[in-house]
């Protein structure tokens, strides 16, 4: 059985009173999320054991009811989950205060923005003594995004014979020199 239709009735519960407040509803990763100025409120979802509302920064709801559950700990930060067994437990003035919170959380800009980590990539030993004899190389080297240095790397890494390395670092040269990524041709 399909975890979607086995939970058909109970979804559309959920649908008719999202649709009592301001969100507009879209379909996004292949499901049913809910917006407020085109920012991601509320979600549903059937699932095997259970259906559920998901508030995108529910972190930041008071949760008095205790309804909320981090899904996933340690790696989500701001999703919070509403889960339900059957349609006996929709409260509608519950769900719909929670919704009203959420919208006026994101009025008021309260949200987590996900961190950007710096990348520290291991130069292999076999390139690093090649940029260390030519400061142009390794400027050149140096002033590549991560992602294309780490290209570069791999490419050099995934050979198994140490010539092949170093046939392999003659190739890239030129291309670091002239500021052209490993992979740039297919961009």
């Amino acid at each position: 059985m399909d975890m979607i239709n086995h939970w058909e009735t109970e979804l559309d519960i959920l649908k008719t009173i999202i649709s009592k407040t301001a969100l507009v509803e879209t379909n996004k990763w292949g499901g049913c999320v809910y917006v407020f100025d085109n920012k991601n409120i509320v979600g549903i979802g059937g699932f095997k054991n259970f259906f559920s509302l998901w508030f995108f920064n529910g972190a930041y709801l008071k949760d008095d009811k205790k309804h909320l559950i981090n899904a996933n700990e340690g790696v989500t930060k701001s999703l919070r989950q509403w889960r339900f067994t059957s349609k006996e437990e929709i409260i509608k003035e519950e769900i719909l205060a929670y919704i009203q919170e959420a919208i006026e959380n994101e009025k008021e800009g309260k949200i987590i923005k996900p961190k950007k980590t710096k990348e520290t990539i291991a130069v292999p030993d076999i390139l690093q003594k090649e940029l260390d004899n030519d400061l142009l190389l390794n400027n050149a080297f140096s002033n590549f995004a991560p992602y294309k240095q780490k290209e570069f790397i791999e490419y050099i890494e995934t050979a198994k014979r140490e010539e092949t390395k170093l046939s392999r670092i003659e190739k890239i040269k030129p291309l670091i020199l002239d500021n052209i990524g490993l992979n740039d041709k297919y961009r």
